[in-house]
């Protein structure tokens, strides 16, 4: 099979790998049809984070099964599924408390299981991991777009929202204009937020921000951006979502919560041990820090429901699409600003 390869900073590749077998009796083999350039993969991308050369990269699949093991029951071969971004069993103590990306039995997408932005993976806990899609819904490419996000950010998105305590009639700021930060607004929407503040530095995603649910938008930086949004809501609001991951981003979140509110925070923390986070303003306002990896697959179900109603869509995040072919373009353009979220069909 193909798969992308990562080949030292700059460099993606798609090369020629071998192909994912059933190996135990709670594997499934899953042929991807759509998957996806993410975010968190400019890290290794750019240089910024450690990642082996030469190995397979992706995380964001969907596809069709193609062969189950003996022991798997929640899906067949013919059957449509997504999955998140990381794998889990559903059985283990922390995935029955809905904290699925510390499963004692989790595993990833890379390695001898396929890599996500390749041809074919292999979830090695099928039954905890895989979410189907109803038959009705499984050859309509406009869903099936709505839906590929589900794997990663708008879970994530979703995450940063709980984790902030959203609820109905609340103000809540969105730091971020990524793909994770718009769909915090759309979580944040979702949710019952009444004011919904998108900070950021592209005027075209935050025109995407008030399309989603954004009541205000903040485009400045540093200083500048702090002094607005404290300004558009009166010394800041009680719950902040962080989807950057930027030491200066959770600067920025704890500098707009007001006293006694809740960071919820899901970036991909870098920097911040180097330059240290500002502990004493949290202490001093007695703000709440909660949050952490998306635990995307407790979410799934929840968020497919209101996908396949029409509720939700966060599809309009693909600006760019490519073949596998096309991936190490993909991403160029997610580096070089000129795509927000590229989707990849094979």
């Amino acid at each position: 099979m193909r798969a992308a390869i990562y080949r030292g900073p700059g460099e993606i590749t798609v090369e020629e790998v071998p192909r994912p077998e059933i190996e135990s009796p709670t594997d499934a083999i899953v042929r991807v049809t759509h998957t996806a350039v993410c975010g968190s993969d400019l890290w290794f991308y750019r240089g910024q984070s450690d990642r082996e050369e030469g190995s397979r990269v992706g995380h964001e699949p969907m596809g069709i099964v193609e062969e189950v093991g003996d022991d798997v029951r929640s899906v067949e071969p013919g059957d449509r599924v997504f999955a998140p971004f990381v794998i889990s069993c559903g059985r283990c103590e922390f995935c029955r408390k809905g904290l699925h990306t510390s499963c004692v039995n989790g595993d990833s997408w890379g390695g001898d299981n396929g890599g996500g932005q390749g041809e074919y993976v292999r979830a090695t806990e099928a039954d905890g991991t895989l979410v189907r899609v109803p038959d009705r819904h499984a050859d309509d490419e406009d869903t099936l777009e709505a839906i590929l996000p589900l794997t990663d950010v708008m879970g994530t998105g979703h995450h940063a929202a709980v984790s902030a305590g959203v609820d109905e009639g609340d103000t809540c700021i969105v730091i971020g204009d990524g793909a994770v930060g718009l769909c915090g607004v759309l979580a944040a929407r979702r949710l019952g937020a009444e004011r919904i503040i998108a900070m950021g530095h592209h005027e075209d995603r935050l025109e995407l921000a008030a399309s989603f649910g954004a009541t205000e938008t903040v485009s400045a930086r540093g200083q500048e951006a702090v002094d607005a949004a404290l300004d558009l809501t009166d010394g800041g609001a009680n719950h902040v979502l962080e989807c950057v991951g930027a030491a200066s981003a959770m600067d920025t979140a704890t500098d707009v919560c007001r006293p006694g509110g809740t960071v919820g925070y899901v970036g991909v923390p870098h920097g911040v041990n180097d330059q240290g986070l500002d502990m004493f303003s949290l202490f001093g306002d007695n703000i709440s820090l909660s949050g952490g990896v998306a635990p995307v697959r407790a979410y799934a179900d929840e968020l497919l429901a209101d996908v396949l109603q029409g509720t939700l869509d966060p599809s309009p995040i693909f600006t760019k699409t490519v073949d596998l072919d096309g991936v190490p373009e993909g991403y160029q353009a997610m580096d070089e600003r000129e795509a927000i979220k590229v989707l990849v069909k094979l």
